[in-house]
């Protein structure tokens, strides 16, 4: 067996790419250019019919900000609902207030929806205002996993910071944002990650199955 390997998908075209490559989980989004939003449900629904692999799901209403109105916290109640419904392993959730720091209230109503789901806070966390006050809150708040990039553009520049997070336990790591073949390594080895994302974009642009494997193996 090779790392564990979550990948972000846009497409069932990807998300069976990613299964393809010995991915272990997929994250479906859509609209990748602006951070990711929630998927369809047509979407999610036929890559829960057609993989053997965990998928998660993000719910997230918008781009730009993790501060959300009651509108918006009603959107991802919804779309939540309709997750559970469909049967996916998780949801990909994350709030913050305008100060920077996690929106306990808010995320508190989110959580009691998904459960009896994983939760996995998302990179939401890497725009808060002190990130160990944040793990400590996204840890009390019993999420299962973090999606992080440690704090900076990528999980390579914040792979010290994640394992920072990684030795403090309380919940899974999940180092993403710039993972890639060559890099990968390096993050496992400073970090001690033990799950990493990645989109796994091959040349065209797209998850494909042989960057997967590159990723999951140590192939260069």
């Amino acid at each position: 067996m090779g790392r564990f390997l979550e990948c972000c998908c846009t497409s069932l075209f990807e998300a069976m790419e990613a299964e393809a490559g010995g991915a272990s989980r997929v994250e479906l989004c859509e609209n990748l250019p602006i951070g990711g939003i929630t998927p369809s449900m047509d979407f999610v629904l036929r890559a829960v019919k057609a993989l053997s692999i965990p998928v998660n799901v993000l719910i997230r209403p918008r781009g730009g900000d993790f501060v959300f109105s009651e509108e918006e916290v009603q959107m991802m109640l919804s779309s939540i609902r309709e997750c559970k419904a469909i049967g996916v392993n998780a949801v990909v959730i994350g709030a913050l207030t305008e100060s920077g720091d996690v929106d306990i209230p808010v995320m508190k109503r989110l959580i009691e929806e998904a459960r009896p789901l994983e939760v996995t806070f998302h990179r939401a966390f890497d725009e808060s205002a002190d990130p160990i006050r944040a793990y400590k809150d996204i840890v009390s708040l019993g999420c299962d996993r973090l999606l992080t990039s440690g704090h900076e553009a990528s999980a390579y520049d914040g792979r010290f910071l994640i394992g920072e997070l990684v030795k403090m336990g309380g919940c899974t790591i999940l180092a993403g944002c710039g993972v890639r073949p060559e890099n990968i390594a390096k993050i496992e080895k400073d970090s001690a990650a033990v799950e990493f994302h990645s989109s796994s974009h091959g040349a065209t642009g797209q998850t494909e199955r042989e960057t997967v494997l590159q990723l999951v193996n140590n192939i260069l």
